[in-house]
């Protein structure tokens, strides 16, 4: 059997949610007492795995509890049930511009970055160029990040990223932005980790990319997971799905 390169093992996540809004201290201080409150369940228990040397897609609505889960993978939240195993280096890249500090040049950020991931500064340096290149940003690289369009900012981030060569890399709807060159050297970098038998998890909302991209994936829906398998098979569930509900997302 192939090895799991991440097990994800009855994972919830809970969020509390106030009712009541304290717009000063003087209110909170009238009112006497705690704000109402109710515990919401953004995911409940939550299984799967994730085999080493593959691409593996997370789909579901705006809402579903895909966010938290990727923020979970990445160690950014911490389940309150439940564990998750990463057997290997992982790195994230979660939303546009993470880990990037905006006055800093896109050169100083690439060194930030891969700092923040885990490469040395003379790995980074031996890599810097390589960096640059896959990003297409090289005209804009000495210029405040601040000044970057979404798809420049996601362009370096992923770049970095998959220079830190890790052994599980976690995307989230990274092949939204960007030219069809920039998707299409993405498609390929995926094929190289896989042929290295390293491992990539992927969110998008494109059903396309999901069949196209990996070999499995993970439905989720209102925090509950609905399907793991074949990826094809999953997103045909999905699909299935929203025609029934006339949910266009």
């Amino acid at each position: 059997m192939t090895e799991a390169a991440v097990v994800v093992d009855n994972v919830s996540k809970k969020f509390r949610l106030y009712k009541e809004r304290d717009k000063t201290l003087m209110s909170a201080l009238k009112r006497g007492r705690p704000r109402a409150s109710e515990d919401f369940w953004a995911l409940e228990d939550i299984s799967f795995e994730v085999p080493a040397g593959s691409t593996f897609g997370l789909i579901g609505r705006n809402g579903s509890g895909k966010s938290t889960l990727l923020k979970c993978l990445a160690r950014i939240l911490h389940p309150d049930r439940g564990q998750i195993t990463m057997n290997g280096r992982s790195a994230s890249l979660l939303e546009v511009g993470s880990g990037f500090h905006p006055e800093l040049s896109g050169r100083e950020n690439v060194y930030l970055n891969g700092s923040i991931l885990g490469m040395s500064r003379k790995d980074i340096a031996k890599k810097f160029d390589d960096i640059v290149e896959f990003s297409g940003v090289k005209k804009f690289i000495d210029q405040p990040v601040k000044n970057y369009s979404s798809g420049m900012y996601v362009r370096l981030g992923f770049s970095v990223a998959i220079h830190v060569e890790p052994d599980i890399l976690v995307v989230d709807e990274v092949l939204s932005v960007g030219d069809a060159a920039f998707q299409a050297k993405c498609k390929q970098k995926f094929i190289d980790f896989k042929e290295a038998g390293r491992t990539v998890i992927l969110v998008t909302h494109s059903q396309a990319q999901i069949k196209s991209m990996c070999d499995q994936a993970a439905w989720i829906h209102d925090g509950s997971l609905q399907q793991v398998g074949e990826a094809k098979t999953v997103v045909q569930a999905y699909a299935d799905h929203i025609v029934a509900v006339g949910d266009k997302r």
